[in-house]
């Protein structure tokens, strides 16, 4: 698609996406499959109860990347599709190009995987190029948005996230979608997005804002560009929106860049959130003494929000699904918790995969989602819970009358 036809076509769906968000809106088949698959009790009623009721906007139910499920992520029709099953915040993941421009990824080097660039003139800008599976050494590639220009990224069409490592073709190798994910809403243009164009949409779908500045593939300062620069820039251009920095949730696995916002930007620091991933680095979520900073460490830093995966805040116990340590400890700093990633894995019924790890003895039928989403809601107190499908979400919140 060339620049002046795309840049029309922008213009068209951003008017058509302005009104897309009816003042009611369904949630689908996916809750009801969930509900109908859950054990007999109080909680099955209850969601069943639900049933019939109108869907709001909730800001409980986050839209990870969009609706990652079945939309290329982090394209401008899988946002939409977020927002039409009522996630009252959405996410961009947010790098950079080769002019420093701020735009809508979940890597710096993921362009091989979520968009058609091998197929594209661009593929010759790749720092690694397909190489073919070959004996016991699969497929791969690597491509950096640092590569490209903002002019050349806006060529790029999105794609599902995948890759078929066994490939010796790329056609086979950009073929790889999971079984419980779709191609089906990936045939037509998914149209890759600026930062400031999500801004901009989010605004037009009536969502808030959860923008995660994302660690760099390249060494940085990249050409003068600093860590410092780009958290900024990333916080400027809400200031730029004329966006309340009450709706924004700006967020990095960083700890560092939640420090700059919360000593610079103090207004959007004040929501700022810790991704916490220091389970690579020896953190256990059922031993404290693995907490490095502790919890009220974190607190006395001004950190108010922390965000782990699923798995870390919950455990087993008695044979149920139950708070971790992590939890606990985090609630005793008064640190605000979100988490990460309901619907990311396939089915519950085959184990669900790395974030349902602290739960796999009871995943094994598909509505443990609902068991798990509940004791997230209500025992271990989350403010919100991100999904690669916010129906899912969105329904549970309206049922239990969630924010």
């Amino acid at each position: 698609m060339n620049l002046i036809v795309r840049s029309v076509f922008i213009l068209a769906f951003s008017a058509i996406a302005s009104t897309a968000v009816a003042d009611e809106v369904t949630v689908g088949p996916r809750p009801f499959f969930l509900i109908d698959s859950m054990k007999d009790g109080g909680l099955k009623s209850r969601l069943l109860s639900c049933a019939g009721m109108p869907m709001k906007k909730k800001l409980f139910s986050i839209g990870h990347r969009g609706a990652a499920m079945q939309f290329p992520e982090h394209t401008r029709q899988s946002y939409v599709a977020a927002a039409r099953m009522w996630a009252g915040i959405l996410e961009c993941d947010v790098t950079f190009t080769k002019d420093k421009q701020l735009v809508c990824r979940h890597a710096q080097n993921d362009l091989h995987t979520t968009t058609n660039i091998l197929a594209s003139d661009l593929a010759s800008t790749c720092i690694k190029p397909f190489a073919a599976a070959s004996g016991d050494k699969p497929a791969s590639a690597e491509c950096r948005t640092s590569e490209l220009s903002l002019a050349e990224f806006r060529t790029l069409t999105g794609k599902m996230d995948a890759a078929d490592k066994k490939a010796v073709i790329v056609e086979d190798y950009m073929n790889g979608t999971a079984s419980w994910r779709t191609d089906l809403y990936a045939a037509s243009a998914g149209i890759v997005m600026t930062h400031a164009e999500s801004i901009r949409l989010f605004q037009q779908l009536g969502a808030k804002f959860t923008p995660e500045l994302k660690s760099p593939a390249v060494e940085m300062p990249f050409d003068g560009f600093s860590q410092a620069d780009y958290a900024q820039k990333m916080i400027d251009e809400y200031k730029s929106a004329g966006v309340p920095a009450s709706d924004v949730w700006p967020q990095s696995f960083n700890l560092d860049d939640v420090l700059y916002w919360i000593k610079n930007e103090p207004e959007f620091g004040a929501q700022a959130v810790y991704l916490d991933g220091r389970y690579d680095s020896g953190l256990k979520p059922d031993d404290a003494a693995t907490f490095k900073p502790s919890m009220q460490e974190l607190a006395d830093m001004g950190v108010r929000y922390i965000a782990p995966p699923l798995w870390m805040l919950v455990t087993v116990k008695n044979g149920k699904i139950a708070p971790s340590e992590y939890a606990a400890q985090a609630k005793a700093a008064n640190l605000r918790l979100i988490t990460w990633t309901i619907e990311r894995s396939g089915p519950l019924k085959t184990g669900g995969g790395w974030y349902y790890q602290s739960i796999k003895d009871l995943t094994d039928d598909d509505g443990v989602m609902y068991e798990l989403i509940d004791v997230l809601a209500k025992d271990v107190g989350v403010a919100g819970i991100f999904s690669d499908w916010p129906a899912t979400v969105t329904y549970y919140a309206n049922c239990m009358e969630l924010e």
